[in-house]
């Protein structure tokens, strides 16, 4: 199984819990799903940096250029600086990425034509939506660079993983060991509902030493 594959196969609770454990930052406040998927998306990061349109400045449309070449399984990760008052993705966008095969698009800021994404089966998570458009607004400033999401650094090339619960990056020099922790938290917190599901009672669960505290592999 590779190592995308174990990241969808987890949630953004286990990861973001990996993260912990290792004192790794990468959850993200704030981002909701524009629409219930009822699944998990992940996949490999392309960023894109918004910034203000002025008149001396450049005028590409917001995450054009990326989507244009986007591969399948990327999700487009827009750094528009957490604004809600304009949009920064919208229909024709989603339309684009739709054909390419990007697995979904996460916006640090406010998207709009929520139901065409939904139509298309393409997740979106963003802080907000709204009506208003980002001609004449807000441009790309640049692409596949670090940004700030959230207040947490992200890098094209990283994964990110989002589901209902909300939105969690992974550095990529960081994935193996997050992968692991995470599995192995899933697998204690799936034994720990399986033995109240049994009839046993929560307290008794969580103060059993069947099921200790997951933490780092220590190595040599």
């Amino acid at each position: 199984m590779s190592d995308l594959d174990r990241l969808r196969a987890l949630d953004a609770c286990a990861v973001s819990d990996a993260l912990d454990t290792l004192g790794l930052p990468g959850a993200v406040t704030g981002l909701a799903p524009m629409w219930p998927a009822g699944r998990v998306m992940a996949g490999r990061v392309r960023t894109v940096k918004a910034a203000p349109k002025s008149g001396a400045g450049p005028a590409t449309h917001i995450a054009t250029p990326l989507v244009a070449i986007a591969e399948p399984g990327d999700v487009v990760v827009i750094d528009n600086h957490g604004r809600t008052d304009v949009s920064c993705w919208g229909g024709l966008l989603a339309e684009a990425a739709g054909q390419r095969g990007v697995a979904g698009v996460i916006v640090d800021g406010a998207c709009r034509d929520v139901q065409d994404c939904e139509a298309l089966d393409l997740p979106l998570f963003a802080r907000a939506a709204v009506t208003v458009s980002a001609r004449g607004r807000i441009v790309q400033e640049d692409m596949d660079v670090p940004v700030q999401i959230g207040g947490v650094r992200v890098c094209g090339g990283d994964y990110v993983i989002a589901d209902r619960n909300g939105v969690v990056f992974v550095p990529a020099a960081d994935l193996g060991r997050v992968l692991d922790l995470a599995g192995r938290i899933a697998a204690r917190e799936a034994a720990m509902a399986e033995a109240v599901r049994s009839g046993r009672g929560v307290v008794e669960v969580m103060h059993d030493s069947q099921f200790p505290t997951i933490t780092p592999e220590v190595t040599s």
